[in-house]
């Protein structure tokens, strides 16, 4: 019997084990083109060991919010047939640096004025009829306006 840890192959359920992910997940991330396998003779899948770290790439940037189609083409630029390096790691990690810099910024703002007006249109707090009067940010569609696309605060 072959030694798994000497294999250059992972079975589905020890690629799950190794990662800390769900066999269902590799099978999604498989489906979205984030890995690939192989089939053996009895039709069972077998993913190179490089897949185990691209696997935990593909967890760390989830956990960071990072939506799945962008850690797609993310891991579309690495080099097929290896595991990621640090370098490549801290290329990946820049690219999506910015992004994230962005979104701690939009919570930070989002949770100082979590208790003031959103501008949602409610105009049931004291402040909203000062800050949105007439329910003005009903122009720009549903929701609440005062985060926009940079993160900074409406001057209302």
């Amino acid at each position: 019997m072959k030694n798994s840890c000497a294999s250059r192959e992972l079975s589905v359920g020890e690629l799950a084990r190794r990662a800390g992910v769900a066999v269902s997940a590799l099978h999604f991330y498989e489906t979205k083109g984030l890995i690939s396998s192989q089939r053996n003779a009895g039709n069972q899948r077998r993913f190179s060991r490089e897949t185990l770290r691209r696997v935990v790439v593909i967890k760390v940037a989830q956990r960071v919010g990072i939506p799945l189609a962008e850690i797609a083409r993310a891991l579309q630029t690495l080099p097929a047939g290896r595991s990621p390096t640090a370098a490549d790691w801290a290329r990946l990690s820049a690219q999506w640096k910015e992004d994230l810099t962005e979104r701690i910024d939009k919570l930070l703002l989002l949770r100082d004025q979590l208790d003031g007006c959103i501008g949602c249109g409610c105009l049931s707090l004291q402040a909203c009829p000062l800050r949105n009067p007439g329910d003005q940010l009903s122009a720009e569609g549903p929701g609440a306006h005062w985060l926009d696309a940079e993160g900074r605060e409406h001057d209302g």
